[in-house]
């Protein structure tokens, strides 16, 4: 079940695959106790209540809602089965650890006042770096490894850091060290999908081929304002999400926005929505929060469409990026007012000065609040 190419679980289906989803799913008393035999798993089905469960645990984990499990999901419901003392926790380059006891340990070193990276469930780099300090200083053996030891100490301590989220308090510094420019700002525009999957098609309008054209409309505005402009594809391509999240760690990028539009059978489905990295009980991207808000008002009052808020979620896509990092679907394809604005090239031209501008709110001006949809640069302010 761990191969990226695994064909999602939903309703009817059958066999050991859909045990283990439900064995996982029971472990988070989210399923009643069930028989645990191998005969049992090789008859288990993946019936409504499954579904629910499944369903349910999406929408806690901001995740994509709809009660089936693909590889998202599945590795979810992994990590969700681990609680902090559970197991040894160290970093691995090749196989980075993750889990919800991982999760934990970042923030416990966060409130103590120690640097862990981002939480984002992922033993990484720097939280090897952000525990050995605190090894080093406590009389631990700092060896970047969470076990007995470090665990006693980490529970008897109290918290350190009041007042704010450590983690909006160092994005905020790096804003302000890094210069109100977007000189030598690498940002990174990713149209979704590409290549074959085409997402939602209206006759012959994809959705694949909107995001392209706009994505090239904001990396020429971004790039004539000084910023370094890279995408993830080019028109015939379709990277994976893990490939789509390394290009932009592999850039060291500043900014990462990822652009879609939606599609609903909903005859009133319609409107723009954005999102942010953020698992609804604490742990979030500050800064993709910030520039979540920002973009999304930013087009909003350019283009007069709905207005259907920023959202936390725990999509790969935004929690693998190692910078501030936002999705924007950009009105329903399938709604016929916001197809008809998406296929006007001056709305699109529209949706890129609205990026430019929330962009430029965000490194040259995050102190001041001009009202949305009236900011421009000025003419000394950037140097460009």
């Amino acid at each position: 079940m761990s191969d990226s190419r695994m064909q999602p679980l939903g309703t009817g289906d059958r066999g050991p695959a859909v045990a283990d989803v439900q064995a996982a799913l029971r472990s988070l008393e989210l399923l009643p106790a069930g028989p645990d035999h191998e005969e049992a798993a090789e008859a288990a089905v993946y019936d409504e209540a499954t579904a629910l469960a499944v369903r349910h645990f999406q929408q806690v984990r901001g995740l994509s809602v709809d009660g089936r499990v693909g590889e998202e999901t599945y590795r979810a419901l992994s990590e969700a089965r681990w609680s902090l003392g559970d197991r040894l926790l160290r970093y691995d380059p090749e196989r980075p650890t993750r889990g919800d006891d991982v999760t934990n340990l970042q923030d416990r070193l966060h409130e103590l006042g120690y640097d862990a990276g981002p939480v984002d469930g992922v033993f990484g780099p720097e939280t090897e770096t952000g525990l050995r300090t605190f090894q080093r200083d406590y009389g631990l053996t700092a060896d970047g490894t969470c076990g007995p030891a470090t665990l006693r100490a980490l529970r008897q301590l109290g918290r350190k850091v009041v007042g704010g989220r450590p983690q909006l308090l160092r994005q905020s510094a790096s804003f302000v060290e890094s210069g109100p420019h977007l000189l030598a700002r690498r940002i990174v525009i990713d149209p979704g999908h590409g290549g074959t999957e085409t997402g939602f098609t209206f006759g012959e309008t994809t959705e694949a081929d909107l995001v392209f054209d706009i994505a090239s409309r904001i990396e020429g505005r971004l790039a004539a304002a000084g910023a370094t402009v890279y995408l993830t594809r080019g028109r015939h391509q379709n990277p994976t999400a893990d490939e789509r999240t390394a290009f932009a760690n592999q850039a060291r990028a500043d900014l990462f926005l990822s652009l879609h539009v939606d599609a609903h059978p909903s005859e009133h489905a319609r409107g723009v929505a954005s999102y942010y990295y953020g698992t609804g009980s604490g742990a979030s991207s500050t800064g993709g929060e910030q520039f979540a808000n920002l973009v999304r008002r930013e087009v909003l009052a350019r283009t007069g469409m709905l207005d259907l808020g920023s959202h936390p979620k725990t999509w790969d896509l935004l929690r693998m990026t190692r910078m501030p990092a936002v999705r924007i679907d950009l009105g329903y394809l399938s709604h016929p007012v916001d197809r008809l604005l998406l296929l006007d090239a001056r709305l699109r031209s529209t949706i890129a000065h609205g990026v430019l501008a929330a962009v430029q709110r965000l490194y040259l001006a995050p102190e001041a609040d001009p009202p949305t949809g009236t900011f421009v640069l000025p003419a000394t302010g950037s140097g460009v």
